[in-house]
């Protein structure tokens, strides 16, 4: 397809540039551009978050919908205001477990030790008895280290203790946990449909687990990640003994510690590229049909796009559509050729000092895309002249 022609549909899904601009925030900058130069075409903004703090509201930016607030608890089981979004004419609920369970939840108390993901399932709990079949659980910015044992206790799964009691386990009780009782798990949430964002491969446990890869950030010290690790690795044995469900070797099963493989193990969801499920959400497919031109791009573009992010899941998405993809980046790596046999159409960079992302000043992020998006939008007027 020739995008020098008149542009009629234009999409817009890029990813956030980390630390300086949300993906809404580029969308708005790109968005900008185009109209400038092509003021009656149909634009289509599709913001994408990976699962962590800010999916929602992706979400409900891209497709609309509703943000329902109620009670929950924080990673101490403290009183908080917890929230999801419902799309699909509510039949859909999007979670980020990190508005319970996130960092910024825990504030100077970081004790991945006693953190709990029990908040997590209260919104479970509370979408699935509104009638949702479907409810999508973004993994990501965590402070904890629970297995997803907590949300799987406040959707009626019962953990036992050597002497038939039971207790909602945290990230260093793991091991205490002697049997698991799946029988009081809520009918409605066992209906439905679970689907959990999950953008790593990192296993449960051991060098390359959940405690060793990511305690650390959560305020483990090198005495606490190798506890968290065991207790890992001694619920994992214990869900495959009660649950049948070994999730050893399951990638993606360290994401947000430990409770992607807590999903699969407790409710049999299945774990998936963020952006797999963002596209498949927004029906990106049927969108695309009759679109003349994709923007998309992240912060950073390097060998690690290639492994299906943002800008690589979008890419194959069109090029089976044979729909052209610009992908614009903060900075790119030397080894980015790979996107091409992807189908990326063309790669821009918008560090135009040459400078490192770090010494690059965060006012400057945005001026530089409004920059690199008018120049190449100057670059297609032409053409369809």
């Amino acid at each position: 397809m020739n995008v020098g022609r008149d542009l009629k549909k234009v999409i817009l899904i890029p990813d956030s540039f980390k630390g300086t601009m949300s993906s809404s925030e580029v969308c708005a900058v790109m968005d900008e551009a185009v109209r400038r130069y092509y003021p009656e075409a149909e634009i289509r903004s599709i913001p994408v978050a990976d699962g962590g703090e800010g999916s929602v509201d992706s979400f409900l930016a891209a497709v609309g919908g509703e943000k329902i607030v109620i009670p929950a608890k924080g990673p101490y089981r403290e009183d908080i205001d917890g929230f999801y979004g419902l799309i699909d004419n509510g039949k859909t609920a999007v979670i980020e477990m990190s508005a319970c369970a996130g960092l910024p939840r825990a504030g100077n108390r970081l004790r991945p030790d006693l953190a709990t993901t029990y908040g997590v399932g209260l919104l479970m709990a509370d979408a699935a008895r509104r009638g949702c079949e479907k409810i999508i659980i973004g993994l990501g910015g965590s402070a904890t280290n629970d297995f997803g044992a907590g949300a799987a206790a406040a959707t009626g799964i019962r953990f036992l203790d050597s002497e038939g009691k039971p207790f909602v386990p945290a990230g260093g009780t793991l091991s205490r946990v002697a049997r698991i009782d799946p029988s009081g798990l809520l009918p409605e949430v066992k209906r439905a449909k679970i689907i959990t964002m999950c953008d790593i491969d990192n296993p449960l446990y051991g060098e390359t687990g959940a405690a060793y890869v990511f305690a650390p950030q959560k305020g483990a010290d090198p005495d606490m990640v190798g506890m968290l690790d065991a207790q890992l690795r001694a619920i994992a044995e214990t869900a495959r003994r009660d649950l049948g469900v070994d999730v050893s070797a399951l990638p993606g099963a360290g994401a947000a510690g430990g409770m992607g493989g807590g999903m699969a193990a407790f409710f049999g969801s299945t774990l998936q590229m963020g952006i797999d499920i963002v596209l498949d959400t927004v029906r990106f497919d049927d969108l695309i049909k009759d679109a003349d031109l994709i923007f998309t791009g992240e912060g950073k573009l390097d060998v690690q796009s290639l492994r299906g992010k943002v800008v690589v899941g979008v890419a194959r998405r069109a090029k089976r559509l044979r729909v052209p993809v610009i992908a614009v980046a903060g900075i790119t790596g030397d080894t980015v050729d790979g996107v091409y046999a992807e189908g990326i159409s063309a790669v821009f960079a918008t560090n135009r000092t040459a400078r490192s992302f770090a010494q690059t000043p965060l006012s400057e992020w945005k001026r530089d895309l409004a920059f690199t998006m008018d120049n190449l939008m100057r670059v297609i007027r032409l053409g369809s002249r």
